[in-house]
């Protein structure tokens, strides 16, 4: 780009999930086309620390809530120092603060909406009302925005992370290779989750159609993988106990190397609830030609075409037992790769995301 974009992100979450992910890769991406980014975050968060191992630069603030001046103030001064362009907000807390500073220092405010809830109708949540754009990362968000919250249709836009068709490419890894790191042996058919451990997720739905499951095919050697970490660690262990799954299902903590666990699976599950935007180990499973079975949740829709994956009803657990019986039954190679290339990648995404600056910058 001739004329170079300085863009600042804010986050207030300090824990590491599909939301965080997509950030840090956006801006990764994003700095590949051209962009400045920077960071700022609080002290502890997982996402600074992974800020400074991509080498992007980090402002480290206190974000303590939606009325933090002391934040505010400090934004726009970094706002102010380093020439930037955009603020583009991430989190609920992060964008009343991150907002404010931005209009204040009279550059742009973009707001990012992750999740898939529904936001307050009140009058007194106006800060995206404010904003100069809004990205959701599903459709459903952002027909609900509209709807719901005021938004002017024409400065909001629905962009779908990204995913790395190079990292998530599954002729680069050796199969048997990945099997074997995490102890699957060639006759057990492994059937995994990719999730933070969070309620949400909904893994108890995940353990109790791995008992069913186990129960309707006795023949067969069935091992479910639950990978990631998070606040419901331990009560999914005990769940686990409970229905005396612990020969069955393992749980494998978080993994570095998403691309070598779904490598190594079968069949890959989402059963969330609530909150997705378009679930991105959904993604990277499909770009990884992986059988998906997954919950209608968020804006799951986005990237169902009808035949990629099964969609089954979310808190169900005889759906989600069918869903993956289906698979089961029918093991045959699938190819939803090139699919995914075609509107799913990052290029797609970096392309929506360039030409928003471009357009809200009046860039010609």
């Amino acid at each position: 780009m001739s004329n170079s974009i300085r863009v600042l992100h804010t986050e207030w979450s300090d824990g590491w999930g599909g939301q965080e992910i997509r950030i840090i890769n956006e801006m990764k991406v994003m700095r590949s086309r051209g962009v400045e980014v920077f960071l700022a975050c609080r002290a502890l968060s997982v996402i600074r620390e992974k800020a400074l191992q991509n080498h992007i630069k980090v402002f480290t603030l206190g974000f303590k809530g939606n009325g933090d001046l002391k934040t505010l103030l400090s934004l726009k001064k970094i706002i102010q120092k380093n020439s930037i362009d955009i603020v583009n907000t991430h989190s609920g807390k992060d964008s009343w603060v991150g907002g404010f500073a931005a209009k204040l220092a009279g550059v742009k405010f973009i707001r990012t909406r992750h999740l898939s809830n529904r936001i307050s109708k009140s009058r007194m949540n106006f800060i995206n009302e404010i904003a100069d754009y809004i990205f959701t990362t599903g459709e459903k968000v952002r027909s609900d925005m509209i709807q719901y919250n005021r938004i002017n249709k024409n400065k909001i836009l629905s962009i779908p992370t990204g995913i790395d068709e190079s990292v998530f490419n599954p002729r680069i890894f050796n199969r048997e290779e990945c099997r074997e790191k995490f102890n699957l042996s060639d006759n057990e058919i492994a059937i995994g989750i990719l999730a933070v451990l969070r309620k949400f997720k909904r893994h108890d739905i995940f353990i109790k159609s791995a008992k069913a499951l186990i129960e309707l095919y006795p023949e067969k050697k069935l091992v479910f993988l639950i990978a990631g970490d998070g606040p419901q660690k331990e009560n999914i262990k005990n769940l686990v106990n409970e229905h005396d799954l612990f020969s069955k299902v393992r749980m494998v903590g978080h993994v570095n190397n998403a691309p070598e666990f779904l490598s190594a699976i079968d069949i890959l599950v989402l059963c969330s609830d609530s909150k997705e935007g378009v679930p991105q180990s959904v993604m990277q499973g499909l770009f990884m030609n992986k059988p998906v079975v997954a919950s209608n949740s968020g804006s799951i829709n986005d990237i169902h075409n009808k035949e990629n994956f099964q969609l089954v009803e979310k808190g169900d657990v005889d759906s989600l037992v069918n869903g993956i019986s289906f698979y089961i039954d029918n093991f045959n190679e699938i190819d939803t790769r090139e699919y995914m290339i075609k509107y799913f990648s990052t290029s797609v995404m970096s392309q929506k995301v360039i030409d928003t600056y471009k357009k809200i910058l009046n860039y010609q």
